[in-house]
Order: structure tokens, then sequence, then C-alpha cells
């Protein structure tokens, strides 16, 4: 394989500082709240946006994202995704003491004073991840489309046993699936492994895109990348995903990302 020149490679990394930003988080925690109708939709983004995330601000978690899947996702209308990058796994507890010290307003009364028949969600699901090793940071993408435009694509890789999961997860990280992602320009916010969560042994991980046509150019050329190709025919590789969830979400309006 021929080396790239130096400048080329020099050229990439300020281009990829130029348009992004970077930020110390080798953990994750991911809440997924199911909806039964629109008006549970309304009364979680009044909490999420005038409540939890300035909640989480306070608590110094600088960035918060709150993704939706898009109108053609099966999904759509039925979960909304926040994602909270960690320095550590204290910081879910420093979240719920400033949580703890809201006081009710207009805002949230209807969320967290729900009743028991019209509660403001079906059910929430929380997952905690580990970062990878070849992204332990997470990256926070910076579009010039607006954030109806753009996509942020949620892909959970599960695994049929544990051991085939660290598999797969090696070939992320030493195989060099990570590197292949980047080099193609997928802009991806985070890699995880889950620590804890509702269909574990898998993994989770996010890229993002201007907007759709770039997520299905970028596709198509990952799958077309002799990379991907020697890695899918790797026999040391195989069987090491049972099962695949796929969401194409927007960002809210109110979103850190």
């Amino acid at each position: 394989m021929k080396s790239k020149p130096i400048l080329s490679i020099a050229v990439i990394i300020i281009a990829f500082f130029s348009f992004s930003q970077v930020f110390a988080g080798n953990y994750y925690q991911i809440k997924v709240y199911n909806l039964d109708n629109p008006g549970q939709e309304k009364r979680i983004d009044n909490y999420l946006e005038n409540t939890f995330i300035p909640a989480a601000h306070e608590a110094n978690i600088k960035h918060i994202g709150v993704f939706k899947p898009i109108e053609t996702d099966p999904d759509y209308g039925k979960k909304i995704f926040v994602l909270i990058p960690l320095k550590n796994l204290d910081d879910i507890e420093k979240i719920e003491d400033q949580l703890s010290r809201v006081e009710i307003n207009s805002e949230n009364a209807d969320y967290i004073n729900g009743a028991h028949d019209n509660p403001p969600f079906n059910r929430v699901e929380t997952i905690i991840l580990r970062a990878f090793s070849e992204m332990p940071n997470y990256h926070k993408p910076v579009f010039d489309t607006p954030k109806q435009e753009q996509i942020f694509q949620i892909r959970s890789y599960e695994g049929a046993t544990e051991k085939l999961y660290q598999k797969k997860v090696e070939m992320f990280n030493e195989g060099g699936e990570v590197a292949l992602f980047n080099d193609l320009g997928f802009n991806a916010v985070f890699f995880g492994e889950v620590l804890a969560g509702a269909n574990m042994p898998n993994l989770i991980y996010m890229t993002s895109f201007k907007n759709m046509e770039t997520n299905k150019k970028l596709w198509e050329a990952f799958g077309a990348h002799p990379k991907w190709e020697e890695l899918k025919n790797n026999k040391a590789y195989a069987n090491t995903v049972s099962h695949i969830d796929n969401w194409l979400c927007h960002p809210t309006s109110y979103s850190d990302f």
C-alpha cells in the first residue's frame, strides 16, 4: 500500500479541525424515550430543552445531543435519542443532583407531574457506553446546512456471543474500520462499547452528514472501498454481527450537536 504524502495528511488534519470540534469524553450515556403519541413528544421536548439540558450544563457537561428519527424511518415519532458525553461515570450523578434542585415551572410541570394515566412517555431506556480505544474522544461536527437537513446516523451491532462481539470491536479498532470511516469523512461522533443496556453484547456508534445526499454518497464509497472488501472477507471477523439496528435522525433545534 502506498503511503500518503505528508503534505496531504497535514491538509486533512487542518481541514478536520477547521470544520469540527473534538472534546474529551471516555464514556457516554444514551437515553431513549419511547413515545406513544405526539403530545408526549412535545412534553419531552419542553423538558429536555428547558430543564434537562440546562441541568447538564450546570453539571459541566458541555454538549447534549437530542435526535429524532427522520420522516421515512419506521420509528419516526416513536423515539427520541439523547446523547450525553461523560468524562467519567460520576457525571451521571452530578446531572441527577442538578435535576433534584430543579423547581417545577410551566416548562417542566407536564413532564415531572405527569399523571399515571397520562404519562409523558411509554418507557425510557438508558445505555452506558465506553469509548473505543481508536476514538477515545467525541467529535462535535460543524455543518453549513440547517439542522433539519443534517443526518445523524445511529447504528447498533449485536453479537451472538461475547467472544464474537469482542472480535467486532477489534475489527473497528485494530482492524481499521474506525480509520476507514474517518478517512472517508463520515464525521463520526463516537464509537462505544455498551457496558449496560438492553441488547448486550453490542456496540453503538454515530456518524453525521450535512444532508441525506452526503449520507448515501459516503456509504456507497464505503461499500466499494478495498479496505472494506478486505475486512468483510477476513475469516477472523466472520459472523461477528448477529443483528443491526439503524436509525437515521435529525438533530432537534435545541440540540447542542
